[in-house]
């Protein structure tokens, strides 16, 4: 691997991918990837199928080797100190091998004993886990016998028996039907209330926005946005920082009014004009900017009823942040 400088990392700093890239013979999986996970986030991870998703995962869970970059997870190289690594992590693969003649509780059991938890302590956390991933119900069912989303439960189970600090989830809710999906989105949200930090790869981004409080997209290997959900919904041009928001404005009266009072307040302009009102492009910078344009506005006697920002879909804008920096959907 080729040693790569790298800022010393911050005390919440827990994960740190510097400059990575993995090549398998001539096939470019991941190119120059930098980021950076703080304790207590949750972290969607989206891309197509090919993007280096999964390679970039299986690089932080110590399944894979970079061939030139950086990864710490703690402090503590992937590459030099991987068994110290593996303590501090969780990782559920997007499929895991059953097996026959084994029940749930044999599972995770024969899982807590390979961590090295003795009698009193094993019995204690695999009761623990299984409560936590409602799998108690099941714990005589011969796993090979578990439906899809039941499946899922028990790869989860298996991923937090250590009492990880890190949990690196690779398409989890795929294939889960909209019942497990929920009980998915649900766990999620209980583990980030007890501070762990979660890196979630998924196709489903209006699931991941619920649940993430940051977003990495990677296209072609190399990372293309790296930053909060609301940027990308709430109207900013290209989810590119340029300080413009689109908002739907309905008024009462002549609906006119809207743009007439635009074409005199710089910063403005009309994108669409409705039958009650208009939808208009306009630059703020933050929240406080864009309440103080309504402030003004209705100030300035524009009857105006309704003032709302738009959101876009997570799919739209990951597909015009493809677009904008070159990429290509699939």
């Amino acid at each position: 691997m080729t040693a790569t400088a790298t800022p010393p990392p911050l005390p919440d700093l827990l994960v740190q991918v510097h400059r990575l890239n993995r090549v398998f013979a001539n096939v470019h999986a991941v190119r120059d990837a930098s980021f950076e996970i703080h304790r207590g986030q949750v972290v969607g991870f989206i891309g197509a199928n090919g993007a280096g998703k999964t390679t970039t995962m299986r690089i932080l869970a110590t399944l894979d080797s970079p061939t030139s970059g950086i990864v710490k997870i703690a402090g503590k190289d992937v590459m030099q100190s991987p068994a110290e690594v593996r303590r501090l992590i969780g990782w559920m693969p997007d499929s895991y091998g059953t097996y026959s003649n084994m029940s749930v509780f044999e599972y995770l059991d024969f899982f807590a004993r390979a961590y090295g938890l003795k009698k009193k302590a094993r019995q204690e956390r695999v009761a623990e886990v299984m409560d936590f991933a409602d799998l108690t119900g099941l714990a005589d069912r011969p796993m090979n016998k578990l439906s899809k989303g039941m499946g899922q439960r028990l790869c989860f189970g298996r991923m937090l028996i250590p009492d990880p600090e890190l949990l690196i989830l690779d398409e989890p809710a795929a294939g889960l039907d909209p019942k497990a999906r929920l009980e998915f989105k649900n766990l999620v949200r209980l583990l980030a209330q007890r501070g762990k930090t979660l890196f979630i790869s998924s196709h489903i981004l209006s699931e991941l926005g619920e649940m993430c409080d940051t977003l990495l997209f990677i296209d072609g290997g190399k990372i293309v946005y790296h930053g909060a959900s609301e940027t990308l919904r709430r109207g900013e041009v290209n989810g590119n920082g340029d300080g413009k928001a689109v908002v739907h404005i309905h008024v009462t009266g002549d609906p006119t009014s809207v743009s007439q009072w635009a074409d005199v307040n710089p910063g403005w302009k009309l994108l669409e004009q409705k039958r009650d009102g208009a939808r208009m492009e306009v630059d703020v910078q933050d929240e406080a900017q864009l309440a103080a344009v309504l402030r003004k506005m209705i100030m300035d006697g524009v009857p105006v009823v309704e003032f709302r920002r738009e959101e876009r879909r997570l799919e739209d804008a990951f597909v015009e942040m493809l677009k904008v920096k070159g990429g290509k959907p699939t």
